[in-house]
């Protein structure tokens, strides 16, 4: 059974359609890209997920519960049960990186001490092992990114959904995290990566959803991607 489904599903804003009768599902355990140009649709599909939008039309349904019908304190419970990295971070600006990172866990209720045996792993995974003390605003853009999917994937969920999480990184560092989110995906999670970049996107060889204009235009399956 699908973990997460949109059937049918289109956006409209006051003077356009974000995305138009949109339906494709994802499995447990599958990573895949959401591509297309600047304004295709691909962050307000993402959106939609993480509940910060609402369809206009159509359905979202995670593990079979409608998205579009919750309301109140299960907005708050469904967003613990998904990893999501933004494009502009969101980091809790008087909070330590490891503070940050932690957040999810706690909100889940485990206890301080394996709280932060988990961060300083993570923290290590992201190549931010010594800067656990730190504050957001004494990190580069680059940094803040990594904290960002750090505290995405430390609770290991059971859907993250990236919004370019290797926009501000360099290459080595974007397959570094990439091959971070894949091993995600091996362990059961969804994976569900907004990214403009092609070139990236070829390489790791996933299936790849294609946007334009809101309308999905392609779903291409692994073994169509050229080598």
């Amino acid at each position: 059974m699908p973990l997460l489904r949109f059937d049918n599903v289109s956006k409209r804003y006051a003077n356009r359609e974000a995305l138009v009768d949109v339906s494709f599902s994802v499995e447990p355990g599958e990573m895949l890209f959401v591509t297309g140009h600047s304004g295709a649709g691909k962050s307000t599909l993402l959106r939609l997920i993480h509940l910060t939008e609402r369809p206009s039309r159509g359905t979202v349904l995670l593990a079979d519960r409608n998205l579009g019908k919750t309301r109140g304190r299960r907005i708050a419970l469904h967003r613990r049960e998904i990893g999501v990295v933004f494009q502009d971070h969101c980091l809790l600006a008087d909070r330590s990186v490891a503070d940050n990172v932690g957040l999810p866990l706690l909100l889940r209720g485990l206890p301080r001490a394996d709280t932060a045996k988990r961060v300083r792993v993570m923290l290590d995974k992201v190549g931010l092992g010594d800067r656990g003390g730190a504050l957001p605003h004494q990190l580069s853009a680059g940094e803040q990114q990594r904290v960002g999917i750090a505290r995405a994937v430390v609770g290991e969920p059971t859907l993250l959904v990236a919004d370019e999480p290797t926009g501000n990184l360099d290459p080595t560092l974007s397959a570094e995290i990439l091959s971070l989110l894949e091993s995600l995906a091996e362990r059961g999670t969804a994976v569900l990566v907004a990214s403009h970049d092609l070139t990236l996107v070829r390489r790791m060889r996933k299936r790849v959803l294609v946007l334009d204009n809101g309308r999905l235009v392609d779903d291409i399956a692994p073994t169509e991607l050229a080598p």
